[in-house]
């Protein structure tokens, strides 16, 4: 444990952090099966609609501070061409 105000402080908001940040990737995770999903049941609608919402939540996940812009660009990417694999 820390031994003075400003480390243990650190150690709090460190804390806190780290489980918002795991509750906002479990969140994404979810999301992102569901859509999964609705791609692998070859539904349009509800694949499009599961997309923005996952798109919304990656593109948060930047600002936030969660992921990286590279990662989320990536798992965008990927996440596009299975909706494109279906809908040809």
């Amino acid at each position: 444990m820390a031994k003075s105000k400003t480390p243990a402080k650190r150690a709090r908001r460190a804390e806190a952090n780290r489980l918002r940040n795991k509750a906002y990737k479990s969140k994404l995770k979810t999301a992102i099966k569901q859509y999964e999903n609705a791609v692998i049941a070859e539904d349009l609608d509800t694949a499009n609609n599961k997309l923005l919402q996952v798109t919304s939540l990656l593109d948060r996940s930047i600002t936030k501070g969660i992921l990286h812009k590279n990662n989320v660009a990536r798992k965008k990417s990927a996440l596009s061409k299975k909706l494109n694999s279906i809908s040809q």
